[in-house]
């Protein structure tokens, strides 16, 4: 006897015999072996029915059927294979997408134990021509759990796919898909919602859906998003959508299926709209109008502002408008034309109406350096030049502040200054005329592009500036130079300008083989273990010379940390050395006058085999051996309450190749400077070291003992800090296995942001291993500070910090500055994260709270009453003080250059010549 399936999975397809294979194969590749395949076959005229015949005979388990007439639709084939499905359960799979391997397993098992109606998972897009997967609305399937009934969580309406679930069979034969419908899947999943009584939903991948590129083969009816016939079909399936709720006694929830209508299924359309025209606009809004008329009140609540802007310019019939405000919804999200600003409110348009209400956004709250500004531009071709005629607007009144302003059209490193009159209502006119042989040429066969952008730079020279959008369906500019072809035009749904620099003629076959054969040669001339070879041979045949210093900061990052205080010390006392930094990307970050060698090149190789001193903050290269006569200072980059060494996640792991390398790192180390007694003790013994130490604190908080007016006025004016607003400087660490993800970033910055903004303003900091953007809608709130060079400036220019694990509150410490510990994950933090060597809760100089809404009563406190805040931490800060900053008397650089590399006088200051005096006879 045959053993019955435990689950048909339901291959529909219709004239895709070149990715039917693909998505069977992945049915068929389940570690869920005992399956059907049901290939349900929607009367395609391709070749399809071939394909499907001889994967049946590849695999026994795969079965077709075959319409002779196609539907037009999803229901009738998805219809046809439950029908013939002779398994307990069913799962769905569409022919250009495919299952992960563990799918259908997982979600059966999910389904016997929980007892549920259907289970539902996460489903992603594969976009194929970069190879990115993206989570669809990834908070859905954060966790999981078992719902009980739609009411429980009706956010799940986002979740309208029929793909991403499995089933029981016998529910899905009581409720069959529509037949003359496109979008059946929200009807079908809106009666499913209807009759479970509970459902799982688990976090896991557990469908594949590939995106191609445009142009690459048929759309998929979600994407032929063009024809008014899919907009049609789009509103009739969330009409019937909302009449089933109603009739089965959902009234409810009519409102909640609604605002996924408004925030996913109208911006699917919103966003392409400005490439439509003006005719298809006015279409679309006729179509669109009478369901948004219709909507439950309280829908448009919590709507992204922008998208309720556009619902408001829908229901007046404004598609004109319409369309200025769609180019605003996706990159570059343009501001408005005109805004007014009422009762501390900002409306789009010159009207305030409430639907209009853009006050969110803070897009007229930014500082000057984000300010937004609209440049609509036409253009033409003008032989190898670019004419453009630029319509500025100034929509919240930032020029008007800022007077004797500049502006510029930028392509890349060439700009043209414009000239800018003013018009009646306020915008500016400005022409200008590009030179596109010069503007865009890159690299010899290089392909390139840049987005041209418009500056306004005021007398201060703070710069604001914004892409040029242009008409979408402008022809583009072409331009023929030498091994190249430049073409400038509309990019994107919004239709900004871009220039693009395109191989032509012989050079399209010739530059990339050269390409690839430069990068080959290079791989192996430059292959670590040949430069490896080379410097050990380097440092057998070569001495040191005792004159030069290498000095490395933060792995070549920049010019920071103990390194530069050392530096600074030596340069100070005019020393009679040859310093050299090395630098591993951003050279801006450096002086000027300060002598650099990339990171990793030939010559910093030769530099650190000639040199006869190191200083360092991290590790200079770790398999790289010390030259026999160099001395290496290890100055470290900070202190506090993690794990570090052996006993940090890295290495604490029982393999023994990376220890062995950082034992023979930390064995070139001739002294190491020891900001404290408790640092001592815990790194000394975590690292294995043996060597001397420096017990003279950090060079790197001198300045935080005495001061810097400079650097204080120095980061307020390069990050725009209001003078009217206290700062807190926010400085996260990253977390071990969840790097360059943004998770440190756990405050809820725009719940601090609606409480605290009048009165602070707050810096982040992350970890150089994170990876964040602030969302524009907090910018005035938030300014990032992860690219600033020097983090004492935001120390000194701050107020108080928040931060978490980070060793940064050490130093703070120096300053007698309030700060606050936000620990809300400090039990995993401690346990499984990156491991501690002190109950920070237990010793933390501020409060310890583990939300953002404790946080804010915490701030609030210290607003309050700052001496009883002061007086209620002091014997903690105090005790943390004794800790970490015994050793802080401000000149610690100083003691760390005499005990290092000797007595270095520091130049007598010659007294100021007398001024001559004419004799008088």
């Amino acid at each position: 006897m045959i053993k019955a399936p435990e689950c048909s999975v339901i291959v529909i397809t219709y004239n895709d015999s070149a990715r039917l294979p693909r998505a069977v194969r992945s049915a068929l590749g389940q570690s869920l072996r005992n399956i059907e395949v049901i290939i349900s076959d929607d009367g395609s005229t391709d070749g399809t029915e071939s394909v499907a015949r001889a994967l049946r005979r590849e695999d026994r388990r795969v079965r077709y059927l075959r319409r002779d007439v196609n539907s037009g639709g999803c229901g009738a084939p998805r219809n046809d294979g439950v029908a013939a499905a002779r398994a307990p359960y069913v799962m769905f799979l569409d022919s250009d997408d495919e299952l992960p391997p563990h799918a259908c397993k997982s979600m059966l098992l999910e389904m016997e134990r929980t007892g549920a109606d259907f289970v539902t998972g996460q489903i992603s897009r594969l976009h194929e021509w970069n190879g990115r997967v993206k989570p669809y609305y990834p908070g859905l399937f954060a966790r999981r759990r078992v719902v009980e009934g739609i009411a429980g969580e009706p956010d799940m309406f986002l979740d309208s796919f029929s793909t991403n679930k499995i089933y029981r069979t016998s529910t899905l034969r009581g409720l069959p898909f529509l037949e003359d419908l496109h979008y059946e899947d929200h009807v079908f999943t809106t009666e499913l919602y209807c009759v479970a009584r509970r459902f799982a939903v688990v976090p896991w991948v557990v469908y594949l859906w590939h995106r191609a590129a445009e142009g690459d083969g048929r759309p998929s009816i979600s994407l032929n998003l063009q024809e008014m016939d899919n907009i049609g079909h789009r509103i009739r399936a969330a009409r019937l959508s909302d009449d089933i709720l109603r009739g089965n006694g959902l009234a409810g929830l009519v409102a909640d299926r609604q605002r996924r209508f408004v925030r996913h299924d109208l911006p699917v359309y919103l966003n392409p709209l400005p490439a439509r025209g003006p005719v298809w606009a006015r279409e679309f809004t006729r179509l669109v109008r009478p369901y948004l008329a219709g909507l439950d009140p309280g829908v448009m609540d919590g709507a992204d502002p922008l998208v309720r802007v556009c619902c408001r310019l829908i229901l007046d019939e404004d598609a004109d408008e319409l369309v200025v405000a769609a180019r605003s919804l996706t990159t570059p999200r343009a501001a408005p034309r005109f805004a007014v600003r009422r009762a501390g409110r900002t409306y789009w348009g010159t009207v305030p109406k409430g639907e209009l209400d853009i006050t969110p956004l803070r897009m007229a709250e930014l500082p000057y350096g984000a300010a937004r500004l609209r440049h609509e531009a036409a253009f033409h071709g003008d032989g190898p030049r670019l004419a453009l005629t630029v319509r500025t607007y100034d929509p919240f009144g930032v020029l008007a502040t800022a007077p004797d302003w500049r502006a510029f059209a930028r392509f890349g490193g060439h700009r043209v200054e414009l000239a800018p009159r003013a018009l009646d209502d306020g915008s500016y006119l400005s022409e200008a005329t590009v030179d596109l042989a010069r503007a865009g040429r890159g690299r010899f066969g290089h392909e390139s592009f840049r987005d041209p952008r418009i500056s306004i730079v005021r007398a201060d020279g703070r710069a604001t500036s914004d892409r040029l959008l242009v008409d979408p369906a402008a022809e583009p500019v072409r331009v023929a130079v030498p091994g190249h072809e430049i073409v400038a035009g509309p990019e994107g749904q919004s239709a900004f300008l871009r220039v693009r620099w395109r191989r032509r003629g012989a050079l399209r076959w010739l530059a990339p083989r050269l390409g690839r054969l430069r990068a080959g040669l290079v791989r192996r001339l430059c292959a670590p273990r040949v430069k490896l070879r080379v410097y050990r041979t380097l440092i057998r045949l070569l001495p040191p010379r005792e004159n030069l210093v290498l000095f490395e900061a933060d792995v070549g990052a920049g010019y920071t940390g103990n390194p530069r205080y050392v530096y600074e010390e030596l340069k100070r006392r005019r020393a009679p050395f040859e310093m050299v930094w090395s630098v591993a990307g951003n050279r801006r970050n450096f002086p000027a006058d300060v002598r650099l060698v990339r990171r990793m090149s030939w010559r910093y190789l030769w530099t650190m085999a000639r040199a006869g001193h190191w200083v360092d903050s991290h590790g200079l290269p770790l398999a790289y051996p010390k030259p026999a006569g160099t001395r290496y200072l290890q100055t470290w980059h900070g202190q506090g309450v993690k794990t570090v060494g052996f006993d940090a996640p890295d290495l604490r792991a029982d393999f023994e190749a990376p220890r062995r390398t950082w034992r023979g790192a930390v064995a070139r180390w001739d002294a190491l400077v020891m900001p404290s007694a408790e640092f001592e003790r815990i790194f000394v013994t975590s690292n294995g070291y043996r060597g001397p130490v420096l017990r003279h604190g950090s060079p790197r908080c001198d300045v935080l003992v005495n001061g810097d007016p400079e650097a204080v006025r120095r980061a307020r004016e390069r990050l725009e800090l209001p003078g009217d607003r206290k700062v807190l400087l926010y400085a996260p660490t990253y977390r071990d296995r969840a790097k360059f993800s943004g998770a440190s970033v756990r405050a809820d910055l725009a719940m601090m942001a609606e409480e605290l903004a009048d009165g602070w303003v707050v810096v982040l900091r992350t970890h150089p291993v994170e990876r964040y953007a602030v969302p524009e809608r907090l910018r005035h709130f938030v300014r990032f500070a992860g690219g600033y060079p020097e983090v004492n400036d935001l120390m000194l220019a701050s107020d108080a910090l928040l931060t978490d694990y980070s060793s940064l509150m050490c130093d703070y410490a120096v300053t007698g500055k309030p700060m606050f510990f936000l620990l809300d994950d400090w039990e995993e933090y401690r346990r499984a994260e990156r491991g501690v060597n002190h109950d920070l809760p237990a010793i933390a100089p501020g409060p310890c709270v583990t939300g953002t809404e404790e946080l804010i009563r915490a701030i609030r406190s210290l607003d309050a009453d700052p001496a009883a805040f002061a007086a209620e931490h002091a014997a903690r800060y105090a005790g943390f003080r004794a800790t970490w900053c015994a050793e802080e008397r401000g000149d610690a650089s100083a003691r760390v250059v005499d005990a290092f590399f000797g007595p270095v006088p520091v130049p007598a200051v010659r007294p100021a010549a007398a001024p001559e005096v004419e004799e008088v006879r």
